[in-house]
């Protein structure tokens, strides 16, 4: 059979909505896009888990301890599936890894912003992981198998996460004046690097058109970032609190709120490496890589005699 017509077949079972699994044929740029996202959700996870540990040993009870330590299992958890799905595809961990290390591969860019209060921990969980979310239920239904079945998992534990935080916040804005400036300087810092976790604008997003026919993407970059917006918009009225965009409105003709220019400029900079703690981030996994060489090494099965 000729090359395009298994390119025919492949697009003919996306279409059918007939999940890709590790041992079908599929096109290298197929692949090569599955790993790029998948890698690079599984770094965002791992990568994510540091902003937050910041906090553990400073968190303001025992019960806020003890929330704090299962959500960043949870992501520890969430990066070990994302690694194994990865897998499937023909690329070692090892490597994904050192794609990580060397600068290669990316990560979600809202993990290089600083945690400055207890606060902030309450808004990552609500709106950091509240945007995730709103990308992760379309990775349910993505078109590779194994990283469809690990999302299920992870969205169910997504959505503790994003309820832990808007509870958090909830107690702040109902506290001391003290507490509810430091809940709304919280949300002022963490809103807009929300927003640009979405990504580039659809007209900006190299891979956007393929992964939608593809199924790897459901829903463009911007139609999630509208959708976020609009659920945010009304969530913020119950902690009484509002979001640093004096251009959000509701538009009755569109039904949807509109809402300010994103700074791109910023976004850029923080993708390129140059964020407030892109540095910090990527030399603490490193090092963490590095600490624990001797765990992988002891872990290796011993070689069979006469090797």
């Amino acid at each position: 059979m000729i090359l395009p017509d298994m390119e025919k077949l492949f697009q003919d079972k996306i279409d059918a909505e007939i999940k890709i699994e590790p041992k079908d044929w599929m096109p290298e740029g197929y692949r090569k896009n599955n790993i790029r996202q998948i890698s690079q959700h599984a770094h965002s996870e791992i990568v994510g888990m540091l902003p937050e540990g910041n906090w553990i040993g400073r968190a303001p009870s025992l019960k806020r301890k003890a929330i704090l330590l299962a959500k960043v299992q949870d992501e520890a958890g969430h990066g070990l599936y994302l690694y194994s799905a990865c897998e499937t595809l023909g690329i070692s961990r090892e490597e994904t890894i050192n794609d990580l290390h060397s600068g290669k591969a990316k990560y979600s860019s809202i993990f290089n912003y600083p945690t400055l209060s207890w606060a902030d921990i309450g808004a990552i969980g609500w709106l950091v992981d509240g945007a995730a979310i709103m990308n992760q239920v379309m990775l349910t239904r993505t078109s590779y198998g194994p990283y469809a079945r690990a999302m299920v998992r992870i969205c169910k534990e997504e959505s503790f996460h994003q309820r832990q935080g808007f509870e958090s916040l909830l107690v702040l804005s109902k506290g001391t004046e003290e507490q509810k400036a430091m809940c709304q300087d919280a949300i002022n810092r963490w809103w807009w690097p929300a927003l640009m976790m979405f990504g580039p604008r659809d007209s900006e997003s190299s891979n956007s058109d393929q992964s939608m026919k593809w199924k790897i993407k459901r829903k463009s970059n911007d139609e999630l970032r509208q959708q976020f917006v609009d659920m945010i918009a009304e969530q913020i009225k119950v902690l009484g609190m509002r979001l640093p965009d004096d251009n959000l409105k509701w538009n009755e003709e569109r039904k949807h709120y509109d809402f300010g220019e994103i700074d791109w400029k910023e976004f850029w900079e923080v993708v390129k490496g140059n964020g407030p703690c892109n540095k910090q981030r990527l030399e603490a996994r490193r090092k963490a890589w590095e600490d624990g060489a001797w765990v992988r090494e002891a872990a290796k099965p011993p070689t069979p005699k006469g090797e």
